[in-house]
């Protein structure tokens, strides 16, 4: 079986549970916020995907960070892919799990990067903003991402659009 025929075989399975437990919005968003935090921490990733790590330790780690915090769906859609091997592929399962959700749900994801937590009205008029621009219905999804300093990094589909302060700077600093 090719890499992408099994990422998209993960993603279907991890699909097909949300479903059935009928949570397949907030699995969807708590496994994308999982999926950021785990390529954003270098720790994280390589407790995870290190062969040499005991799967019971790997899995407590897991616990240790969603348990309480998360659904328990979510929780063992994590150690699913965690425990068969496939941690070093949880993004790209991820994110092909949120396109098939969102699809089902017949809307495109905006992934929208912010250096602070933007609020629920906030959330809404981008998105909002966003369909306006692409002619979808767009899902926000918000990552804290301090590097961009401030404004926003939108990302939907192909389209990129960056009115983060950290961009404004790199281009003042081109015209001087």
């Amino acid at each position: 079986m090719a890499q992408g025929s099994k990422v998209e075989a993960y993603a279907n399975a991890l699909l097909e549970v949300a479903r059935a437990e009928g949570r397949l919005a907030e699995v969807e968003d708590e496994l994308f916020r999982f999926a950021r935090t785990f390529e954003g921490s270098d720790e994280l990733r390589m407790a995870l995907t290190d062969p040499m790590l005991p799967v019971a330790r790997r899995v407590a780690v897991i616990e240790d960070l969603l348990g309480g915090k998360a659904l328990q769906t979510s929780v063992a859609l994590v150690l699913f892919i965690v425990t068969a091997g496939r941690a070093g592929e949880l993004p790209e399962i991820v994110d092909r799990f949120v396109h098939l959700a969102s699809a089902e749900r017949q809307r495109a994801v905006a992934e929208v990067r912010s250096a602070v937590p933007l609020t629920g009205e906030q959330i809404e008029r981008m998105g909002q903003a966003l369909g306006h621009a692409t002619g979808k219905d767009v899902e926000v999804k918000v990552i804290i991402d301090p590097s961009v300093l401030g404004g926003i990094i939108a990302t939907v589909g192909d389209i990129v659009i960056d009115g983060s302060v950290r961009h404004r700077l790199e281009q003042m600093r081109g015209q001087l």
